[in-house]
Formats: structure tokens, C-alpha cells, sequence
């Protein structure tokens, strides 16, 4: 499942990404940088809010969306990219070198993901699943029946 959930996100990588800033929620789409193992890597700029709230409260969730299929997953920001993946990132990604000069000129994290959200609204009754990464556990329900199993 966790190979499937990787493989949406890889393929859908523009994300509603949600930050809290004095206590209220604040969401823009964001896109997935890479993705290493179940880490999420992202670019932004020192300047910019979403930055400031990151290094106030690291707590953030995004989600990929697309058919019927929805990922959410909820976890937390780390700012310890390593300058090799920092250079990967930024010439990999096309839209990053039409804003900014070199790759210094960004700030990046990565999400540590915590928790991943599974759902899937084609079969009926529609699937959910649970991947809770701290504990390694996989919780099945359906959507309206949250963890029947």
C-alpha cells in the first residue's frame, strides 16, 4: 500500500499544502519536490509567509487529489536538506530557475511524514485506509466507517 500511496504522490505532485499562522489555517498549492523514501521534499523562500509559519509551528498536511483517488498525509517540516539535494532539486525542477537565480537564493525542507490518509471513492463501498508511520501500522475502513477492520 505504502509503494501505491508513493507512486500517486510521485504522479501528482501539485498538492494543497496547509500551514497554521496564529492559531487559523492558511492553504496553497505547493508542488512535491522529490521524494525519498517517505520523506517529501519541498523549495520555498525565506521571504515569503508560508516560510515564517513553517518556523513557528513545523506541523503541516497536504493533499493530492486526483479522479477519485485522494492521499493526504500529515506530518511535520525538517530543514536539514542536505546541499546535494538542495542542487538536485532545484535543476530538476524547471519552474524553480525561472525565479530564482541559483539555488541558494531558496530555503528547503522536507516533510517527515507521520501519518498518510487513503482514499478511494470508484468501488463501492468506498475504500480508506490508515498508514500510521510512527507505529508501522495499517488500519482498513470505508469511507463513512472509519477503521471497521
Amino acid at each position: 500500500m505504502l509503494n501505491k500511496v508513493i507512486d500517486f504522490l510521485s504522479s501528482n505532485n501539485e498538492v494543497s499544502f496547509a500551514t497554521v499562522e496564529a492559531g487559523k489555517p492558511r492553504i496553497r498549492v505547493f508542488q512535491i519536490m522529490k521524494i525519498k523514501g517517505t520523506d517529501l521534499f519541498f523549495a520555498t523562500s525565506a521571504k515569503k509567509a508560508v516560510y515564517k509559519q513553517l518556523k513557528e509551528n513545523p506541523f503541516i498536511e497536504i493533499m493530492a487529489f486526483k479522479d477519485k483517488v485522494s492521499v493526504k498525509c500529515s506530518g511535520k517540516a525538517v530543514f536539514d536538506v542536505k546541499e546535494e539535494t538542495k542542487q538536485w532539486i532545484y535543476e530538476n525542477n524547471p519552474v524553480l530557475s525561472r525565479l530564482y537565480e541559483d539555488y541558494k537564493g531558496l530555503d528547503y525542507f522536507r516533510m517527515q511524514v507521520d501519518f498518510i490518509d487513503y482514499y478511494d471513492l470508484s468501488p463501492t463501498p468506498p475504500l480508506f485506509k490508515h498508514i500510521d508511520l510512527v507505529t508501522n501500522e495499517i488500519k482498513d475502513g470505508f469511507v463513512g466507517d472509519r477503521f471497521s477492520k
